[in-house]
């Protein structure tokens, strides 16, 4: 299947702004180039000995999107364009130009195993299927993650953030919602930790295959781990599935301006007491979530922030 690749040049500094504006507009899975060095928590996330000299950083960042080369583009397009127009108004962000090319899935897939290598998330060794994992310490979880089509490989500040909440607050025995569920990476893990029943929605067809892929690779195919395509926030069907039984933990690592309508329809399919961990929230909208977080009666008890990004985490009164 041949993809439609839109390249917009930016400025390193803008790169997550860019991003999260794409991703408002519902597109995923964005692609970023530049020249930054690796610090040497990456190096060491990579196990990275020796960093060979590259290019000098000159501050230009490229992002990458893909559609389908049977989608009507030009739309989308003039909705980016505009969007891009708003954010040079008020910060920089360089040219904002946009070029085009085509690729295939068999690029896509291959492009990503140049980048992608096992790495960290504290005690979460996450591995792509084709590495032998590092000699694992004591305590380390093993998880084998590909990245894909479907969003959510454990490398975003976003998805470290949910992880650790995750870490803390999930107990054995506990119902867990994951609403954009991209991977299964969130529901993967809190079946390691003790999950007695996940359910992931997504509205990204691939991840369906996505979530199979990775259940089987970390030898949990037969688990209970109950995949929606569809829309909570809309979707008759996908909400009368999640009333069927309360949960225990709700994760949404998603952007607020969808976590703002979300908080107070996934409140519903709660238990009281429940647990929300939100993430995907630029520290900018962060009172915005928050206001919606409370007024949909659940109170917040913990604040966590990685880089320019923060994670609310609150209980069901």
């Amino acid at each position: 299947m041949k993809w439609n690749r839109f390249t917009i040049e930016t400025i390193t500094e803008a790169e997550d702004l860019v991003a999260a504006t794409l991703a408002e507009l519902g597109i995923q899975g964005v692609e970023i180039q530049d020249k930054k060095p690796l610090t040497q928590e990456e190096c060491q996330q990579m196990f990275v000995d020796l960093v060979p000299e590259g290019p000098k950083d000159d501050g230009i960042a490229y992002l990458s999107f893909y559609l389908d080369e049977q989608e009507d583009t030009e739309k989308l397009l003039d909705e980016v364009r505009q969007a891009l127009q708003e954010l040079q108004t008020f910060t920089d962000i360089g040219t904002a130009s946009i070029t085009s090319s085509q690729t295939e899935d068999k690029d896509w897939m291959n492009n990503w195993k140049e980048y992608f290598h096992q790495f960290y998330v504290d005690d979460i060794l996450i591995v792509p299927s084709w590495e032998q994992p590092k000699a694992e310490q004591p305590g380390t979880m093993l998880l084998r993650m590909d990245p894909g089509t479907a969003f959510g490989t454990g490398m975003h500040e976003t998805t470290q953030l949910c992880i650790r909440q995750i870490k803390k607050y999930l107990k054995a025995g506990m119902r867990m919602l994951d609403v954009g569920t991209g991977s299964g990476i969130l529901g993967i893990i809190g079946y390691k930790l003790g999950a007695a029943h996940v359910m992931g929605t997504d509205l990204d067809p691939c991840a369906a295959s996505a979530v199979q892929e990775n259940l089987q690779a970390n030898g949990l195919e037969n688990a209970g781990f109950e995949m929606i395509i569809g829309n909570i926030l809309t979707e008759a069907e996908v909400q009368e599935r999640a009333a069927k039984e309360p949960f225990d933990l709700v994760t949404a690592n998603i952007l607020a301006d969808v976590l703002v309508p979300l908080s107070p329809i996934v409140v519903r399919y709660m238990k009281p007491g429940g647990i929300y961990i939100t993430s995907g929230i630029l520290d900018q909208k962060e009172a915005q979530v928050r206001q919606a977080v409370e007024q949909s009666g659940m109170e917040v008890i913990e604040t966590t922030a990685q880089g320019e990004w923060v994670s609310l985490t609150a209980r069901k009164k």
